[in-house]
């Protein structure tokens, strides 16, 4: 009863993978320390894992997919009669821009600030406009700050005894809601921005008026109204130079990469088709005015389809998202602002700036690019991918040697065989095996194939796509192999039968950890010294199995005699048995799948 109780123990403790859950979050660790170095810092853990089921990764434009180095290329001025005291109608244009702008100057000399007005200023100053020369002669005594709803910007300035509102915005925007009642041709002036936008230039407008008195905070909205439009400035920001790769390498791991903007829809247009972001005609961009026209089942009809958001709001990202996930898709939504939280909270991966981000956008997403680089988010996919590969792996190995370890104990006495192991032995083979080559196991290199594949289903259960049909026969494999063992040398007074079962069934389990961890494909392709921890690590294992057998010491104390030469070398034969069987199995999925591919 006492032996029975033993073995019974040892064997619930063979069949509980115990090291699972130090192994995945060893995983899950080691991944996110790489992540680090590909500037993606991760927040929660977790996401390292769900990163490899992202379909979609929905993306700001300006400093993600661009370089965020903004310059003035074209700047058009509109003849006006706006007259203001000190200012020739034909400075004012660029005494506008000078104003109307917050870059600062560092100790150097160099101009700090949002990219756009560090462009202007810059614009401004390389035409003898510099920005605290002009701001000395018409002091700022008020101002409207930007924000994405109306898409603008004002200062007030004092100009002798009136006062000069500038207000800096979207060219269209000023065009239709500003400047509608003090401008003629109107429209040609809109088919000008539309032209320069289509050149893929993100277009700023100018527009002006001059009050008598200083207005209060109440009156915003009545500054920013019957305004006389005096130029507009077109700036390129160009994408960055890696970013057509990253979105090529993204489609071909099965993740569409959406494109959302506040720029003009010809300028989202123009940078989209310039990266392949737009490839097909099916292809469609909806602007944010839109976007509030359709009610949620309308937009997830089209959103499939949708690879541009122009003019959107932070607000409108929630309905993106929202709608996302509705058609079963895995969302990764990145912001910068505090108006993003909702969307970074409610996305499956919410991923921040770190350089321009908000600590409120920080503090709600799951991972922070480190560079503010849209490639640097296909990487970690990649490194996801890899994380929860490794994760599959080790429980692979692990259940299949456990099973291997049940069978040999269950099938014994079925063929009128006695116990073939002790306790001590299941207890060895189990901390040998599990320890050391499964955490290796976490350091296994990607696999070639990693970002061709299609994003894996989140809602899979780890045991499909075959999993659990090659636990099983790999177990009953190592099963029959040791029962066979044992079948073959038990009651021979010349052997050691149980010994050599008992090597069997731990030489196996390497065997089985070698033939695995390349995935489909075969360890003699990948090399064996891909992963230099992990044949360290079987190795270690293999030798310390040679300690017990060959040291009297452990001979006495895990009841183990040595072995023979020619013992010893059908032991490792035996169990060289599951290296050859799983190559195999290998073989057939290469040529399956290469069938597949081929239809």
């Amino acid at each position: 009863v006492f032996n029975l109780l033993l073995t019974a123990i040892s064997l619930a403790v063979a069949a509980i993978p115990e090291a699972l859950p130090a192994v995945v979050t060893i995983a899950l660790a080691i991944g996110a320390k790489r992540m680090v170095k590909q500037n993606a810092l991760i927040r929660k853990l977790p996401a390292v894992e769900t990163l490899g089921s992202v379909t979609y990764i929905c993306t700001d434009k300006t400093g993600t997919l661009t370089k965020n180095r903004m310059e003035v290329v074209e700047a058009v001025e509109v003849k006006h009669e706006v007259a203001v005291n000190g200012i020739s109608r034909d400075e004012l244009f660029l005494n506008c821009i000078a104003l109307n702008n917050d870059a600062a100057v560092s100790e150097g000399g160099n101009l700090l600030g949002d990219s756009t007005e560090v462009a202007l200023a810059a614009y401004a100053s390389a035409n003898k406009f510099e920005r605290a020369a002009c701001e000395s002669n018409y002091p700022r005594v008020g101002e409207i700050p930007f924000d994405s709803l109306r898409k603008r910007m004002t200062t007030i300035h004092k100009a002798g005894d009136k006062y000069l509102s500038i207000t800096k915005g979207a060219a269209e925007a000023l065009l239709e809601e500003v400047c509608k009642d003090q401008i003629m041709h109107a429209d040609l002036w809109k088919k000008d921005v539309e032209l320069i936008s289509a050149k893929g230039l993100r277009v700023l407008g100018f527009a002006v008026k001059v009050l008598d008195e200083l207005p209060s905070e109440d009156e915003a909205e009545e500054v920013e109204c019957c305004m006389n439009f005096i130029g507009y400035t077109g700036m390129i920001d160009p994408a960055r130079d890696e970013v057509s790769e990253a979105v090529k390498r993204c489609r071909q791991a099965g993740v569409i990469p959406v494109m959302i903007t506040g720029d003009h829809p010809a300028t989202a247009l123009a940078v989209a088709r310039q990266i392949g972001i737009i490839e097909r005609k099916e292809d469609r961009l909806i602007t944010g005015v839109e976007l509030d026209k359709l009610d949620q089942d309308e937009f997830e009809e089209l959103v499939l389809q949708t690879r541009v958001y122009a003019r959107v709001s932070p607000e409108q990202k929630l309905k993106i998202v929202t709608a996302l996930q509705d058609k079963q898709q895995f969302v990764a939504m990145t912001g910068d602002g505090v108006n993003d939280a909702p969307a970074l909270k409610n996305a499956d991966i919410g991923v921040a700036m770190g350089i321009n981000g908000t600590e409120v956008a920080k503090e709600a997403s799951d991972m922070i690019l480190l560079d503010d680089n849209f490639a640097t988010i296909v990487n970690a996919v990649g490194s996801g991918r890899r994380v929860y590969d490794n994760i599959l792996k080790f429980i692979k190995y692990v259940m299949t040697g456990n099973s291997g370890e049940i069978w040999t104990m269950f099938l014994a006495p079925f063929f009128g065989l006695p116990i073939p192991l002790l306790p001590i032995h299941i207890l060895w083979v189990n901390l040998v095996t599990d320890g050391l080559p499964g955490l290796a196991l976490a350091s296994e290199p990607a696999e070639k194939d990693i970002m061709l594949r299609k994003p894996r289903n989140p809602n899979a259960g780890i045991f499909s796509e075959g999993m659990s049909y090659h636990i099983i026969w790999v177990g009953l494999l190592i099963g029959f192999l040791c029962i066979g063992t044992q079948v073959v040398y038990f009651g021979d007074e010349n052997t050691h039968w149980q010994t050599m079962v008992f090597s069997v069934l731990c030489f196996c389990q390497i065997a089985h950890l070698l033939a695995i961890r390349t995935g489909n494909v075969s360890l003699f392709k990948a090399g064996l010294f891909s992963n230099v921890p992990l044949l360290m690590a079987a190795l270690l294992t293999v030798g310390l199995q040679m300690l017990l057998i060959y040291v009297p010491a452990f001979n006495l104390f895990f009841k183990t005699q040595p072995l023979s030469m020619s013992e010893l070398a059908i032991t490792l034969a035996v169990s060289s048995v599951v290296f050859a069987a799983v190559e195999i199995e290998k073989y057939f999925k290469r040529k399956r799948a290469a069938e597949d591919s081929g239809r």
